[in-house]
């Protein structure tokens, strides 16, 4: 039995609904990540340490650029 995903959106998710933004959800080995506009159209899965690397580069001064 599968346990369903806990989706949590960025702090930054803009104003009104907090809709302009996407989800992420923890799963054993991975991260699942999702449009939260569109949630049932689908969701990308990574490793978690490439995500952690990824947030980890965002969180850098200059960013990813």
């Amino acid at each position: 039995m599968t346990t369903p995903d806990v989706w949590k959106k960025s702090s930054y998710s803009g104003g009104g609904e907090g809709n302009a933004c996407v989800e992420v959800a923890p799963r054993p080995t991975r991260i699942a990540i999702r449009d939260s506009k569109a949630p049932s159209h689908g969701t990308l899965t990574v490793p978690a340490p490439a995500f952690a690397a990824f947030v980890k580069a965002l969180k850098r001064p200059g960013g990813l650029s």
